[in-house]
C-alpha cells in the first residue's frame, strides 16, 4: 500500500464546491446558452421522424453513389439502412443519428476556427495542445458528470458531452492541413497581392479539405462511439436498447441494437471517407495523416 503523502479530500470538497458555486450562479446561464443546441437537436430528430424511411434511404443512398459514382458503396448502405429497419430498429437509429448529427455539427463550429487559429498562431497551439491531449486522454464518463450537474439527465448533457469528446480530433487535423499546404503556393497568393486572410480562404482551405474531411470522419465515428455511455443520462436511441440489454440481461436486445450502431457508423464512416478521397483527386493531394 503506497504511504498517505496529504488528505486529498479538502481538495475534492473544494473542488466540489467550486462546481456547486458555479451551477448556483451560471447555471441559467448555462442553460439559456445551451438552448440553440437543444433547438437544433429537436429539429434535426423531428424532421427525420417525420420523413418517410425510403425517403432517408434514398438521400443517404444517393450521397453515396455521390461520393463514389460507382454502385458498390450504394448497395452497402442500402443493405445496411435495411438492416436496421428490419430489426425494427428504425426509429432508435434516427434518434441515434440525429444526436450525432447534432454534435458533429457543434464540434464542426468549434473545432475548424479553432483550428485555424491554431495553424495561424503557435502560440495558442502550444496552449491548446495539451489541454486537446488531456480532452483525449480523460475517460468519456468524466464529461458526463459536470454535464448531468449543469443541465441534469437529457440529451442537451448527452450532446454536450459528445461533442468535448470528439472535437479534438478535426481541431489538430484542421491545423494540421492548412499548416502543410505548400509554401511556394502561398508565396504564389502573395506575389499575386492576396492579403493573409485571402490567403486563407482561397489557398489554404482549400486545399486543407481533404485532411478536414478526415477530422470530420474521425468526429463523426468518435460521436457514434459516445452513443451507449450518453444513453446513461438520457440520450435514448439505440444506445438506451444496448443499456436495457445489459440492465435486463438480454442478450438479444443489447446485440441487435449494438449491430445496429455499428450499421449506422459503416453508412457514416464509408460515405465521408469516400468525400474526402474525392476532393484529393480533385485538388490532387494525397491523405495526410497525423
Amino acid at each position: 500500500m503506497f504511504p498517505e503523502v496529504f488528505d486529498t479530500a479538502p481538495l475534492r470538497r473544494a473542488i466540489d464546491d467550486g462546481l456547486d458555486w458555479v451551477i448556483a450562479n451560471w447555471g441559467a446561464g448555462f442553460e439559456t446558452a445551451a438552448w440553440p443546441l437543444q433547438w437544433t437537436l429537436n429539429m434535426i430528430e423531428r424532421g427525420l421522424l417525420a420523413t418517410p424511411w425510403w425517403a432517408v434511404i434514398a438521400v443517404l443512398v444517393g450521397l453515396a453513389f455521390a461520393s463514389t459514382r460507382r454502385l458498390g458503396l450504394p448497395l452497402l448502405v442500402l443493405a445496411a439502412l435495411l438492416f436496421l429497419g428490419v430489426l425494427e430498429l428504425w426509429e432508435d437509429s434516427i434518434k441515434t443519428m440525429a444526436l450525432m448529427l447534432t454534435a458533429t455539427l457543434g464540434a464542426i463550429v468549434i473545432s475548424i476556427p479553432l483550428g485555424v487559429l491554431m495553424s495561424g498562431y503557435p502560440g495558442f497551439r502550444r496552449i491548446v495542445t495539451p489541454v486537446l491531449d488531456l480532452m483525449q486522454t480523460l475517460p468519456s464518463f468524466v464529461y458526463l458528470i459536470p454535464a448531468v450537474m449543469v443541465f441534469g439527465p437529457g440529451r442537451v448533457p448527452a450532446v454536450l458531452a459528445t461533442i468535448i469528446y470528439a472535437a479534438p480530433p478535426l481541431m489538430r487535423l484542421t491545423d494540421l492541413g492548412i499548416r502543410l499546404v505548400d509554401p511556394d503556393v502561398l508565396e504564389a497568393g502573395w506575389s499575386f497581392g492576396m492579403t493573409k486572410g485571402q490567403r486563407l480562404i482561397k489557398i489554404q482551405v482549400p486545399l486543407a479539405l481533404p485532411t478536414i474531411f478526415a477530422g470530420i470522419n474521425q468526429t463523426t465515428m468518435m460521436s457514434l462511439s459516445m452513443v451507449v455511455i450518453a444513453s446513461m443520462i438520457g440520450a435514448g436511441g439505440l444506445g438506451y436498447q444496448v443499456l436495457q440489454g445489459i440492465g435486463r440481461l438480454e442478450v438479444s436486445r443489447g446485440l441487435i441494437a449494438g449491430l445496429g450502431i455499428v450499421a449506422l457508423a459503416i453508412v457514416f464512416d464509408r460515405v465521408t471517407q469516400a468525400f474526402g478521397r474525392r476532393l484529393q483527386r480533385r485538388i490532387g493531394t494525397t491523405e495526410t495523416r497525423p
